[in-house]
């Protein structure tokens, strides 16, 4: 019981607000350890992000700072965020250029 409260707050340290900066809406928010191919279940904890608005998200994700994150906009494109440290940040901005094909994560 001793080690309850840190791994508590471990993984609260992992939770953080998006912030939908895409100009799509976002209908559905994944994240997943680096090391893993798997996504597991949507965590956006709401029906949708439109674009300019933000959503607080918490998972279970066990130990480690390092996390991908995947959205999938209500037209069925996916944007993929890599290596984005959940520990050290509390807001993830993200931006997405579908005509360029580029994305960016911004942590703050």
């Amino acid at each position: 019981m001793i080690f309850a409260p840190s791994l508590a707050m471990a993984q609260a340290q992992q939770d953080f607000t998006l912030v939908n900066r895409t100009g799509y809406q976002i209908d559905e928010v994944y994240v997943g350890p680096v090391s893993s191919s798997e996504w597991g279940k949507d965590v956006m904890g709401k029906e949708a992000i439109d674009d300019g608005e933000s959503a607080d998200i918490s998972f279970q994700g066990g130990g480690g700072c390092k996390w991908d994150i995947r959205v999938v906009y209500n037209d069925g494109d996916a944007a993929e965020f890599h290596n984005v440290n959940l520990c050290n940040i509390s807001k993830v901005s993200l931006f997405w250029n579908r005509k360029a094909g580029t994305t960016r994560a911004v942590a703050e």
